[in-house]
């Protein structure tokens, strides 16, 4: 069955490389969509897959209309060419709600479809994709006074994507984490923070109850000096091999259970290193539609079985 793979904006070039270094042929490009004849395959570079891609000739709004309503309720739209014809079918659907979400809420559960039209009586369409949201697009109910800039919203989706939060009794350590973003919305979770970071805490964040702030490197952390976490969290500025030796030191400590963390990329992608943080045994590796040139890595259920810290434990 045929795939397309909707490209972020602005990243289409990096989605064309990774599918040639995974030999997938590009049949065609549909503006940032890459439709191809092979079979699904994970992609780092893509907003959205979709699923068992179906060619179909439409005679009118009408029939374009009823054929997909006939495959299943909810559609997303994609409509770089042909917009005024593609609105009016879309006008003919059930109504998506694509509600902002807030911190700590899940995506929605149903399926959802994607389509677009090719040429005003041809239509393409794919009733299975890889996203929840509309084109691969999550919005948020952004907060412009808490947090002391947007990074925040990086994490809110990372976490979103992973389908699990901090909260309450967690313990977590946030590298590099001045002036506070990934801070301030992990305290809003209700879980302990130790913000380490050689600049202080906007002074907003480091007031907030449960977080303290620690001078020091990111990169000269031991685990072993912090102890057992439930979370580790980086949004540092540094080379991809100093975050990957990060990553590897933290999970072969066997001291922490989920890691989420920034991959900054310098200049030109270098795919290879992309690569390395790929093939890390139980991690995945996205382009978050928050992220800009740079990727976010994350790892979950990574711990042996062992008894956590008393969650009043105050040593955080």
């Amino acid at each position: 069955m045929s795939t397309a793979y909707l490209a972020h904006p602005d990243f289409q070039d990096d989605l064309a490389e990774e599918l040639a270094r995974g030999r997938i042929e590009v049949d065609r490009w549909h503006d940032r969509l890459a439709i191809t004849r092979a079979s699904a395959l994970p992609s780092v570079w893509a907003a959205n897959i979709w699923h068992d891609v179906e060619e179909v000739e439409i005679g009118s709004i009408g029939s374009a209309a009823t054929t997909l309503m006939a495959r299943q309720r909810n559609w997303a739209m994609f409509a770089p060419q042909h917009r005024g014809r593609a609105k009016l079918i879309a006008d003919r659907l059930p109504h998506v709600s694509a509600k902002p979400l807030t911190l700590g809420q899940a995506p929605p559960s149903g399926a959802l479809g994607s389509w677009t039209l090719l040429a005003p009586d041809r239509m393409l369409l794919a009733g299975h994709c890889s996203s929840p949201f509309l084109n691969g697009e999550p919005k948020f109910v952004e907060d412009r006074v808490g947090p002391p800039n947007r990074a925040y919203l990086k994490l809110w989706e990372a976490l979103v994507r992973i389908g699990r939060w901090p909260g309450a009794g967690d313990r977590c350590v946030d590298l590099g984490a001045s002036p506070g973003g990934w801070t301030w919305s992990i305290a809003q979770l209700g879980a302990s923070v130790l913000a380490i970071d050689k600049a202080p805490l906007d002074s907003a964040v480091a007031a907030l109850p449960r977080v303290r702030w620690q001078r020091g490197s990111a990169f000269a952390v031991e685990p072993a000096d912090v102890g057992d976490v439930d979370w580790v969290f980086s949004d540092v500025i540094a080379y991809p091999d100093r975050i990957h030796r990060v990553v590897e030191r933290w999970m072969e400590s066997g001291l922490v259970d989920n890691i989420v963390c920034t991959i900054k990329l310098q200049g030109a992608t270098d795919h290879d290193e992309v690569d390395r943080f790929v093939s890390i045994p139980g991690g995945q590796v996205v382009h978050l539609f928050h992220n800009k040139h740079e990727l976010t890595f994350s790892a979950t259920d990574l711990r042996r079985p062992s008894s956590k810290a008393d969650p009043g434990d105050e040593g955080m």
